[in-house]
């Protein structure tokens, strides 16, 4: 019962009233191969973060129930046999209804990261002509991208492991050498690319030193920081902050033990 409840909920937090609709009508506008506004370029990132969320959030907690029922099962949380066909009991049904809606959702989740990537290298990538922009969907690319790894396995994930990681570097290259060390693009960035280090490539270590290089970085040129952007700033800069402390932590639990 738990189980079943825990689905209707999680089923319900897809269907965001005007998400959808919003994300198609950008995805048009993105098809007619011309720059976005910024205002454009903001709407159809946050429609397809607004659908992406639900799903990622949903499927990590339909994974913790599956690990639940497995451990309950008595089996290992890494085995994918089909238990309705090795198990008749109401446990091993339960089960196999909880592996099927996990993968229900891992392929809308890759269907919509298929989608966005689509629309990145065939029209906003091509026409981004200013560095701002270059770096905005070089690192939407490298985002969803790192989504991906999250539900694939084996190739499919060191494959998308790599497209990640060019794409997150290619942004790098850009934005050290054309926006502020205060930018919230450019600080966006080093958030996201460090999370990708230490929960992706497994290096904490290179995920510290990238969040509190841009940190520093940005706390050096804050004199010279714009009004407008005062209050994205210093947001992004206290989450590397943050970061920083939690994985420096993790570093040195991890010596001791």
């Amino acid at each position: 019962m738990t189980v079943l409840y825990s689905f209707t909920d999680l089923w319900r937090a897809h269907d965001i009233p005007g998400v959808a609709e919003m994300v198609l009508a950008m995805r048009r506008v993105a098809s007619l191969d011309v720059e976005l506004s910024v205002e454009e370029r903001n709407l159809l990132a946050v429609g397809y973060k607004n659908q992406v969320g639900t799903r990622r959030a949903s499927w990590r907690a339909v994974t913790n129930i599956e690990h639940k029922e497995k451990r309950q099962e008595g089996v290992s949380v890494y085995c994918s046999t089909p238990y309705s066909r090795r198990r008749q009991g109401m446990g091993g049904k339960r089960l196999a209804a909880v592996i099927q809606y996990r993968e229900g959702i891992e392929k809308e989740l890759q269907d919509i990261c298929g989608d966005v990537l689509s629309v990145l290298e065939s029209h906003l990538l091509p026409h981004a002509s200013s560095h701002e922009s270059h770096v905005f969907y070089c690192k939407m690319k490298g985002d969803y991208y790192r989504y991906l790894t999250e539900v694939a396995r084996g190739d499919a994930r060191r494959q998308a492991a790599e497209q990640s990681l060019q794409a997150y570097q290619t942004a790098c290259a850009v934005a050290k050498e054309q926006l502020s060390p205060t930018h919230p693009i450019r600080l966006g960035l080093a958030l996201n690319f460090s999370v990708f280090y230490y929960e992706v490539l497994g290096s904490p270590e290179c995920a510290c030193t990238m969040a509190k290089t841009a940190f520093d970085a940005a706390v050096g040129d804050l004199g010279q920081l714009e009004e407008e952007s005062y209050k994205e700033t210093t947001l992004i800069m206290q989450l590397l902050r943050d970061n920083h402390k939690l994985w420096a932590a993790d570093i040195q639990s991890n010596s001791l033990s």
